[in-house]
């Protein structure tokens, strides 16, 4: 179990994560998704969701926020915040596991929504016995360098 974050981080994820929503490219699904995450470094990435015409190229909301940190040298997530304008939270889909998987398997996500009604819960309990580096022989990337 990741450490426990205060309530002003959660809430300052899930604002994020709120706001990320509202630039969420979705014309074909109307399904606006927004996600923020904490990474081991401290600081707040966020994403949305941005579909494509040919549907198996759209992007999830959790991963857009993963991919910018990974180019910004994030290699840790520590927790994560959805949001999905639903009444009942909505968890991050299989492929938004796996990857998560990659930089937290022990993250925290938190699944908000429009009503007071959430979910928290850790990506080891949402993918248990995932595959991922270690099954390949890989060890934890080394924390990045500071970027000149």
């Amino acid at each position: 179990m990741p450490a426990p974050l205060t309530a002003a981080v959660r809430r300052k994820l899930e604002k994020a994560a709120r706001i990320a929503a509202a630039a969420s490219y979705s014309p074909y699904s109307k399904f606006r998704v927004g996600a923020a995450f904490l990474a081991g470094s401290g600081k707040v990435y966020t994403g949305c969701n941005v579909e494509n015409a040919s549907y198996g190229l759209c992007n999830c909301a959790e991963r857009t926020a993963i991919f910018t940190a990974a180019a910004a040298g994030e290699r840790e997530i520590v927790a994560l915040a959805v949001y999905t304008p639903t009444p009942a939270p909505t968890m991050p889909c299989g492929a938004c596991r796996q990857v998560i998987n990659e930089f937290g398997p022990g993250a925290l996500v938190i699944s908000v929504c429009d009503s007071a009604e959430r979910i928290e819960t850790t990506l080891d309990a949402l993918l248990p016995a995932a595959f991922g580096p270690r099954d390949l022989n890989v060890p934890p990337p080394p924390a990045p360098r500071p970027r000149r």
